[in-house]
């Protein structure tokens, strides 16, 4: 049973996208979170009332493509604001273009102060202390770079029983949430808008598959234990990859994707391919650019790990406000195959 929460009169929305990705950031009129850190909110949000999320996320009041993020203020106090991650699924704790919508609506609109060239902005999340870059000119946030938490790799060349295309292999990293990275000719596609739809199937057919087959643990954080996205990437000649994450109820990530760009990283370091210094260029589905570097080593309990930094562009676009009406019979929303594809029962 989903419990209700207590919304103020309006609910003030910036509509934000990064690379083409939605990324709206909510920033006024939210009901108190309960939790002592971002990663208990989040927890909150998952396991005991949905109910703010479902409101955000869903029909009639968001499409599949929409992503609200929740803005909070910081509970450990070497942050300047912090966020939690509102999709259709679930709540998630950390995403790479989300976090660039974030900086660039918290400096243009002065929440933050904006310090030009550059000013440095730092985010508490569920996946822990995010430092971010913004170079600013006149007024708007040019690029935002990241310095993400620690990626690292589970697994490589993990076989995974597929019904349609027999054995494939993946990679297993880790990159603020946990991906499952596949070659895309595994699944005889290529990375195209015309094969979104087809992607975006074939992604969350193997995410349940995942699921039975590969288990995963964070081994700082109890809570991060499951495979949140599949990513398939097709590496190009000149070093760079094109990237389409898949997400739940069954699309794709429109941006280059930043938390899966971290693990991509740490894939190639884990394999000798890159190194500290190194820089890779992460282009999505519709041509979106993101920079990948790779700033240093580190490890996460006893794994090996990198230091990522991912820099893209964010817009900020318009602004929205939305009213919680008590007769309103969807004030949980609602979701169809129609558009939302056929995995719309598992929300």
């Amino acid at each position: 049973m989903v419990s209700e929460m207590t919304f103020e009169k309006f609910l003030d929305i910036l509509l934000v996208h990064c690379q083409g990705e939605s990324g709206n950031v909510l920033v006024g009129g939210a009901p108190e979170i309960p939790g002592a850190t971002i990663l208990d909110k989040m927890n909150h949000l998952n396991e005991v009332d949905p109910s703010l999320r479902l409101f955000l996320t869903r029909e009639p009041r968001a499409q599949v493509v929409h992503t609200t993020n929740l803005l909070l203020e910081p509970t450990r106090p070497d942050a300047d604001a912090a966020f939690i991650v509102l999709q259709p699924d679930r709540a998630h704790p950390m995403s790479g273009s989300n976090c660039i919508c974030v900086v660039t609506a918290l400096l243009e609109t002065g929440r933050v102060k904006m310090v030009e060239p550059e000013t440095v902005v730092r985010l508490d999340t569920a996946a822990g202390l995010i430092l971010a870059r913004a170079q600013c000119k006149n007024g708007r946030c040019l690029s935002v770079s990241l310095d993400n938490v620690p990626a690292f790799v589970q697994q490589l060349d993990v076989p995974v029983s597929t019904p349609e295309w027999g054995t494939i292999q993946a990679d297993i990293a880790f990159g603020g949430v946990f991906y499952a990275q596949i070659d895309v000719d595994q699944v005889g596609l290529r990375i195209v808008p015309e094969a979104a739809r087809a992607l975006a199937e074939a992604g969350t057919e193997i995410k349940a598959l995942l699921a039975e087959q590969v288990a995963v643990q964070h081994p700082e954080i109890a809570s991060l234990n499951e495979i949140a996205y599949v990513m398939f990437r097709d590496y190009q000649p000149d070093g760079s990859v094109v990237t389409c994450t898949t997400l739940k109820p069954g699309r794709v990530d429109r941006s280059p994707c930043g938390t899966g760009s971290s693990a991509n990283l740490a894939v190639l370091h884990a394999r000798g391919l890159a190194k500290t210094g190194d820089k890779r260029l992460s282009h999505s589905i519709i041509g979106g650019t993101f920079t990948a570097e790779i700033l240093g080593e580190t490890t996460v309990g006893d794994r090996p790990a990198i230091l990522p930094r991912i820099t893209g562009q964010g817009y900020v676009f318009g602004r929205q406000q939305l009213r919680l009406d008590p007769q309103d019979p969807f004030a949980q929303g609602f979701a169809m195959s129609d558009t939302w594809g056929p995995q719309v029962t598992e929300l």
